[in-house]
């Protein structure tokens, strides 16, 4: 089938540089933006519950810009001055720009991983001695908690936000050429407010190894899995997928 229309499960772009709109534009294709989920913040009452003390750990490991606004939200919920002694290990140079939104990094310890959690991994171990702060999700991806215990140190696994399937009763179906997801989240999404959906000939993209799974054990076909080797990128691996198709349709 050649693909005209693809539904991306994510807030449209700003960026108008972004690869979306260069692919778009090179096939001729009609891409629509509906984000599938939304985050919703644990309020500090709900959070007390859990008996975990904040001012105990001496560094915070942050995996997203998401980690980083909930965890200076839910210090000022609580009436916590953050000391300028903790130490920030993050997962990638973006996430630790943005955390300059909330401190003075002169006066601050900083600490970056390259871009995956495994490789800011390296980086704390070499801080054993700390004890960490993990904010994160109640959807958290499996190898955080499995690398932070082999690595051997003293952490604690916080919920500060919740991912929930977002209203998407306005609405009226799906039909699409091609649906992409970024999260399992998301695929939860699709079966709470189409609990009736078919697949049929639609072709689904997952980026990341829990969504192709989350996808799977849904029981959908999983069509592009990004991502890989010669497409890093979600966009990339659409294109693959693209070109792909159309020489096959050459050869028929």
């Amino acid at each position: 089938m050649k693909i005209k229309t693809i539904l991306v499960t994510q807030p449209e772009p700003t960026d108008e540089k972004s690869p979306y709109h260069g692919l778009a534009s090179k096939f001729g294709l009609k891409i629509d933006f509906k984000p599938f989920i939304k985050i919703e913040a644990v309020p500090a009452q709900e959070f007390r519950q859990e008996r975990i003390n904040i001012l105990d750990h001496t560094a915070i490991v942050l995996t997203s810009r998401n980690a980083v606004d909930h965890f200076f939200r839910m210090c000022k919920e609580m009436r916590l001055t953050v000391p300028e002694s903790l130490k920030y290990f993050c997962v990638s140079e973006s996430v630790a720009y943005y955390v300059q939104k909330y401190i003075v990094y002169r006066k601050r310890k900083v600490f970056i991983g390259k871009q995956s959690f495994s490789d800011l991994i390296d980086v704390i171990k070499k801080h054993k001695e700390e004890k960490f702060l993990v904010p994160g999700s109640d959807i958290q991806k499996q190898e955080i908690p499995l690398l932070l215990d082999k690595a051997g140190v003293t952490y604690t696994n916080a919920v500060f936000y919740r991912t929930v399937a977002s209203d998407l009763s306005d609405m009226k179906g799906l039909v699409y050429d091609m649906l992409v997801f970024f999260s399992p989240g998301g695929i939860e999404s699709l079966k709470k407010n189409f609990p009736k959906y078919k697949q049929n000939g639609t072709i689904i993209a997952a980026f990341g190894p829990t969504t192709a799974k989350a996808v799977k054990d849904a029981g959908l076909r999983l069509d592009i899995e990004a991502p890989m080797p010669e497409a890093p990128s979600m966009t990339g691996a659409i294109e693959l997928y693209i070109k792909k198709a159309a020489k096959e349709a050459k050869k028929k």
